[in-house]
């Protein structure tokens, strides 16, 4: 199948005109000279790669933590329509044996690939290594020091399918079990009151990621500047942040992106909340939250979680005037790097899974390809 006259943004990250094949699922060449007559006439729309969350812990009234396989299933569904065409569902700080059964329902996800689903690449296990002090909206019964020995459990009991684990930089043993978990996998800095000095270590030690920069950590300052600096000046540290514009200020977006600028991965953070109306009540790791003002909330007021999907992330941070070309990226490309998974998806390159969103007008609409067939 051949698509001509498309606004393609290709693997150098940037934006080209021209056509491109996918074949057997996966891209073939992009911005093909010779188009055969009979190709897709695409009239100039922009053609981005679907988008991929790492940060999610699940919506239509379903959660990731729940482990309910036709529950995740609608989570799945849910993403796709909203460009998502992978994603690595997000844990909470909960008990092992509860992480134990959500992590083999994901398993189970990402083994049968079901028709009308986004793609399972991996799963984020947020705590429950975090820090009392920033807590969040993380049950706070079950937070605990770094345990490698749990989590490589865990780890092995999914088949590796841990992709990304969090953990507060001041806690007793961070360093040593960052040192070992990032030969597995991703390790992120979150939850924490660290430090710069605390952050430096486990970023030295292998940490390559920052869960939703600015929420659940100190900001900076300039006599204790604490973990921001330390993962903006390590390279290769990538840094998430939520984008409903709730969360936090469009300005203070834009700073971030200023200072990470080609490290930035866009999440949505959604709950269960995320597609159901104002004023819902609903679980949150054992914990009542509500719907309030477009977020999800718990009784004291605390933000839990967002209520927003990935495609308004994009679209938000488009219209807070940030380039167009570093938002895709942070959708996209980058997201994929931090799941390990950036050779298989997240650019338009030839031999890559043909997963791509054909958007018409100023991102008004979109069509959603998975693999190559559309939704």
């Amino acid at each position: 199948m051949f698509y001509k006259n498309a606004r393609i943004f290709t693997g150098d990250f940037q934006f080209h005109t021209g056509a491109f094949e996918v074949v057997d699922g996966k891209f073939g060449a992009v911005l093909l000279e010779n188009v055969p007559e009979d190709a897709i006439d695409l009239k100039g729309a922009t053609v981005i790669p679907g988008l991929i969350e790492v940060h999610s812990h699940g919506n239509c009234n379903h959660d990731f933590s729940d482990g309910d396989y036709e529950g995740l299933k609608a989570t799945a569904k849910y993403f796709l329509s909203c460009g998502v065409t992978s994603f690595a569902p997000a844990s909470m700080t909960l008990p092992y044996d509860v992480l134990s059964k959500a992590f083999a329902t994901g398993r189970k996800l990402a083994d049968e690939r079901p028709e009308g689903c986004s793609v399972l690449r991996g799963i984020n296990m947020e705590g429950p290594y975090f820090s009392m002090k920033k807590k969040g909206a993380q049950n706070a019964a079950y937070i605990k020091d770094p345990d490698f020995e749990g989590f490589k459990k865990l780890y092995d009991d999914c088949g590796g399918l841990i992709r990304i684990v969090d953990l507060a930089p001041e806690l007793p043993g961070a360093v040593e079990f960052t040192e070992k978990a990032s030969k597995l996998c991703t390790v992120s800095v979150a939850h924490t009151d660290t430090d710069y000095d605390h952050a430096r270590a486990v970023f030295d030690a292998g940490a390559t990621h920052m869960t939703h920069l600015y929420n659940a950590m100190p900001g900076v300052h300039h006599r204790n500047p604490g973990p921001i600096p330390a993962g903006n000046e390590t390279p290769g540290v990538q840094a998430e942040i939520i984008c409903d514009g709730l969360h936090i200020h469009p300005a203070s977006v834009r700073l971030a992106f200023n200072m990470f600028k080609d490290r930035m991965v866009v999440i949505s953070d959604s709950g269960r909340c995320a597609g159901m109306p104002e004023g819902t009540e609903f679980d949150l790791g054992g914990q009542t939250a509500w719907v309030k003002g477009g977020v999800g909330r718990l009784a004291d007021g605390t933000i839990s979680c967002s209520a927003t999907n990935m495609w308004n992330c994009l679209t938000n941070c488009i219209s807070w005037n940030i380039p167009e070309e570093e938002v895709i990226r942070a959708c996209t490309y980058n997201p994929a790097k931090a799941l390990g998974a950036e050779n298989e998806v997240g650019s338009i390159e030839t031999g890559k899974v043909a997963d791509f969103l054909v958007i018409t007008g100023n991102y008004e609409d979109k069509r959603v390809f998975l693999a190559g067939k559309e939704i």
